[in-house]
């Protein structure tokens, strides 16, 4: 059951609009393995009616983050080797919030798995990020002491399709490149990056 969100982010602040910070909720988990940008929020819920400034959205936004209910992710330029403030993404802290929710059927698979692999990196003690190199997104970097790995993840690779490996191609050598895939099928390798299924990664 979706916690009361007033209850759980009560002591932290003052809130003055609670339908608000519900739809910002919501539009988290309907939206999770996304980059998150303010101004998209804001005309989602201008657009139904909602006038909300840039400032507010920004304070609930850290209000669900420090509430525990959503972890946010930073977007980390790997070229430049420097942190992009502006974006990221969040995943929720429990993947049942988004049936019980959002109420639908059609939910992405992608990203509930993406959502999976970022809280089981998490509980094994890495550092994760979201990464960008040039024009290219890799879904985690995920860094523990030495350890640094790539890791895309995919509900499953479309027939034909390069997509998944080829955001690796100009990465740092000398670090692991993973792909997770849904799809018994995908398992193997792409030239020599190793697809793995999300069972076998989770139960590695």
């Amino acid at each position: 059951m979706w916690p009361s969100l007033q209850r759980v982010v009560a002591g932290r602040a003052t809130i003055k609009n609670t339908e608000v910070l519900e739809r910002i909720a919501l539009y988290l988990l309907s939206n999770t393995g996304q980059l998150i940008i303010i101004n998209k929020i804001a005309n989602t819920l201008r657009s139904s009616g909602l006038k909300v400034s840039n400032n507010t959205i920004e304070n609930y936004l850290e209000l669900l983050h420090n509430a525990f209910l959503f972890y946010k992710v930073p977007r980390f330029d790997i070229r430049g080797k420097e942190y992009l403030r502006s974006q990221g993404k969040y995943y929720v802290v429990d993947l049942g919030f988004i049936r019980s929710q959002l109420q639908r059927k059609n939910i992405n698979r992608s990203s509930k798995i993406e959502n999976l692999v970022y809280l089981e990196l998490l509980s094994r003690g890495y550092e994760v990020f979201v990464g960008k190199y040039n024009d290219k997104e890799i879904d985690f970097v995920a860094q523990k002491d030495t350890d640094v790995k790539y890791i895309q993840v995919t509900d499953h690779i479309p027939e034909n399709s390069t997509r998944e490996s080829d955001n690796f191609l100009h990465l740092p050598t000398g670090y692991q490149k993973i792909i997770i895939t849904n799809n018994w099928d995908d398992v193997g390798n792409i030239d020599g990056i190793p697809v793995i299924h999300i069972i076998d990664f989770l139960t590695k």
